[in-house]
């Protein structure tokens, strides 16, 4: 049963990062009956001018707060001021790297933060009378199950096996979930995606990192031998599977969301290559290919992961609309037309333009 309201006012925290920005963007487009709050604290990775060309009809259904998911007088605040119909939670540290290199932080935000804003649900459902129209939908990601094999693919009943500060931390957070399901009733659902591509990610991103390091000439790192295997999903394909699952999932269902796209890092690696190379007119002896360096593997690297969505295929009707090919093809003209966003996440710009216009921003 499709769950909706007249009017729906959703909280999306994290929603100024790569896939939060995308998916308010696509869902202000295609759900009119939306009202989105935007709750971000603005780390690195968070840049709220990702939202400064919205059409004046989306701005009016638009709010942008600044907040930390760790404070609960903060989020119990919010709650109450606003009172949400549901949740999709996006915020979390998510880059693999920097977990290893500091993985406190990723207990904080990923396990803390996702256990406050549990229970500021909570008890706003609560004090609303358990309507069955709220919805609490926690994003999360495939690397909870840990590597596979050369064969078999991850379903929604694969035993967690988390191999990184960030995976564990993740997991950990899905296991939240399920509790407040279990033991309150809250209405929560989880969605466990395979690797994101597209528009508006961070420059410190695998295929990002690439394209941009192309177009400049600059070397190509690639980790081990560079036969990691990934499941690559557009991320406009999986902004609609959320929007899918959160209206029309069942309340206490996991659902995996994947791209049908397996390919080798290398190989993602020379794809790329050709492509931009075709592009930009480097031929024979200057082929980008030349750039390519292998270094040191990092630590609890996975072998392979790969989707299995039957689940969300035959009980919610989802499927990807983008071939691997065309979501490329989508995401190297958005950065190839988007130097000056680049340039101002790169050196920094967006962050004066954060403190000087949302550090002071608080609740009332």
């Amino acid at each position: 049963m499709v769950c909706q309201l007249d009017r729906r006012n959703i909280l999306v925290t994290g929603g100024c990062g790569f896939i939060g920005t995308n998916f308010i963007r696509h869902a202000l487009d295609i759900r009119p009956d939306w009202h989105i709050v935007n709750l971000d604290l603005l780390t690195y990775a968070g840049n709220p001018e990702n939202f400064n060309d919205l059409s004046l009809e989306n701005k009016k259904r638009y709010s942008f707060i600044q907040g930390d998911i760790r404070d609960s007088d903060f989020l119990n605040s919010l709650f109450e001021k606003e009172s949400f119909d549901g949740v999709i939670h996006f915020a979390a540290e998510s880059h693999v790297d920097r977990s290893i290199q500091g993985p406190d932080v990723f207990v904080d935000t990923n396990v803390t933060g996702t256990f406050r804003l549990l229970e500021a649900s909570l008890v706003s459902w609560k004090k609303a009378g358990r309507p069955d129209s709220f919805r609490f939908h926690h994003i999360s990601t495939d690397e909870v199950y840990g590597s596979l094999g050369p064969d078999g693919y991850f379903t929604e009943t694969t035993p967690y096996d988390p191999s990184s500060p960030y995976s564990a931390s993740k997991a950990a957070s899905d296991h939240f979930v399920n509790a407040y399901l279990k033991t309150f009733d809250l209405p929560s659902l989880i969605t466990n995606c395979s690797n994101n591509y597209g528009p508006f990610q961070f420059p410190e991103k695998f295929i990002p990192l690439m394209i941009l390091n192309i177009m400049e000439e600059k070397q190509l790192p690639v980790y081990g031998d560079g036969k990691n295997i990934r499941d690559w999903l557009y991320v406009i394909d999986h902004c609609e599977a959320i929007i899918k699952v959160f209206e029309e999932g069942k309340p206490g269902e996991t659902y995996n969301i994947g791209g049908n796209a397996e390919y080798q890092n290398i190989d993602i690696v020379y794809l790329l290559c050709d492509m931009l190379d075709d592009r930009i007119g480097r031929f024979g002896n200057n082929s980008s290919r030349k750039l390519i360096q292998f270094v040191t593997d990092r630590p609890g690297h996975d072998r392979r992961y790969a989707i299995d969505a039957t689940k969300i295929r035959n009980e919610l009707g989802w499927m990807p609309r983008y071939t691997f090919d065309t979501g490329m093809k989508a995401t190297i003209d958005w950065y190839m037309e988007n130097v000056e966003w680049v340039n101002s996440v790169r050196s920094g710009e967006y962050r004066e333009w954060i403190k000087n216009n949302y550090d002071k921003r608080k609740v009332k």
